[in-house]
C-alpha cells in the first residue's frame, strides 16, 4: 500500500508523464497508413515488381511497376522524370502503391541505357508509347486503364504538359517544379543560362544525343510547340496540380488556371527543386489529389 503522504507525487508525475508522451501518441495514431504501415500479403495476387520493357517508334525503353497488391484491376500512376533524371521519386511510388495504386517507371528513348536518340519531343512521343503499352497490357498487369494519372517532375512536368492533351484516357495529373524549356532556349531564364544548359548537356553520358545545343535548336524552331504560356484551353478538362519551389513559372501557370473547367490547384512551397525537405508533405498532397 503507497503511503498517503506520497500518493500525490506519484499522481502528478504519472499525469505529466502521459502528458508528455500524449502528443507523439496523437502523431503516431494520426498519420496514414500508408506512411506507417506495410501492406498485407496477399498470396494470391500479391504487391510486387515488374521489369517491363516498353516498345516506342522502334526503340525499347527500360521500365519497371510497382504493382499492387490484389486481384482487380488497379489505377496507375506514370512517373515522368526531369533532366537527365536523377530524381526519380520511388519514396513518392511505394507510399502510392501501399493506397492500391500501380506505379510505372521508365526511362525515356536515349536515356539510362533505354534505346534510341534523347530529344525534348521524343520524351512526349514515349509517354503515348507507354499508354498504348498499359492498355495492351492491361489484364497481365492488372492495369485499370480507366484510372491512369502522370506525375511530372521539373522536364518530366512539361513532357506531362505537353502530353496530356493527346491523352483522353488521362483526366489527372500532378506537375512538380516544371522547366520552362522554351524560356531556357530563349535566354529569358536568368537563373539558367542556355550555354551553362549546354556545358552542362555535353557531359551527361548517360543521354544519348549530339550535344545540348542539338537538343536546344529545335526549340527555338518550333516555339510553339514548346511554350507553355498557350497551352490553357487544350488543358481545360484536366484535373491538374502544380507545385513549385518559386514563382518563376507564375506568369504561364496562372492562364492555365483561369482556363481550367475540371479541377487546378497551383502552389509556391519553401523548398528546393526536389522538394528534398518536403517528401512526407508532397506524398500526401499527391495521395490526396489521386484519390479524390
Amino acid at each position: 500500500m503507497v503511503n498517503p503522504v506520497f500518493r500525490f507525487p506519484l499522481r502528478f508525475l504519472l499525469l505529466a508523464i502521459l502528458a508528455g508522451s500524449t502528443p507523439g501518441l496523437a502523431r503516431a495514431q494520426s498519420a496514414p497508413k500508408y506512411l506507417t504501415a506495410d501492406l498485407e500479403n496477399n498470396p494470391k495476387a500479391p504487391a510486387g515488381l515488374e521489369e517491363l520493357t516498353i516498345p516506342s517508334h522502334g526503340s525499347r525503353m527500360a521500365a519497371f511497376m510497382y504493382t499492387a497488391s490484389g486481384p482487380q484491376p488497379h489505377p496507375t500512376l506514370i512517373l515522368l522524370h526531369g533532366f537527365p533524371g536523377n530524381e526519380r521519386n520511388l519514396d513518392l511510388a511505394q507510399s502510392v502503391r501501399r493506397t492500391g495504386w500501380n506505379v510505372l517507371y521508365f526511362d525515356y528513348r536515349g536515356s539510362w541505357g533505354s534505346e534510341g536518340e534523347f530529344s525534348f519531343a521524343n520524351c512526349v512521343e514515349d509517354v503515348a508509347s507507354v499508354v498504348a503499352f498499359c492498355k495492351k497490357q492491361a489484364k497481365a498487369l492488372r492495369i485499370d486503364t480507366t484510372q491512369l494519372a502522370l506525375f511530372g517532375h521539373s522536364m518530366g512536368g512539361w513532357v506531362g504538359l505537353k502530353a496530356l492533351p493527346h491523352l483522353p484516357e488521362i483526366r489527372k495529373a500532378v506537375i512538380l517544379s516544371p522547366w520552362d524549356i522554351y524560356a531556357t532556349a530563349a535566354g529569358m531564364a536568368k537563373d539558367e543560362p542556355r550555354a551553362a544548359f549546354e556545358k552542362y548537356a555535353d557531359g551527361l553520358f548517360m543521354l544519348r544525343k549530339a550535344s545540348g545545343n542539338a537538343l536546344m535548336t529545335p526549340v527555338l524552331a518550333d516555339s510553339k510547340a514548346f511554350q507553355l504560356n498557350a497551352d490553357g484551353p487544350a488543358l481545360s478538362k484536366k484535373q491538374l496540380v502544380f507545385l513549385d519551389e518559386n514563382r518563376r513559372n507564375e506568369a504561364w501557370i496562372k492562364p492555365i488556371g483561369a482556363a481550367n473547367k475540371a479541377s487546378f490547384r497551383y502552389e509556391v512551397w519553401n523548398t528546393d527543386h526536389p522538394f528534398s525537405n518536403k517528401r512526407v508533405a508532397l506524398t500526401k498532397t499527391v495521395i490526396a489529389f489521386l484519390n479524390k
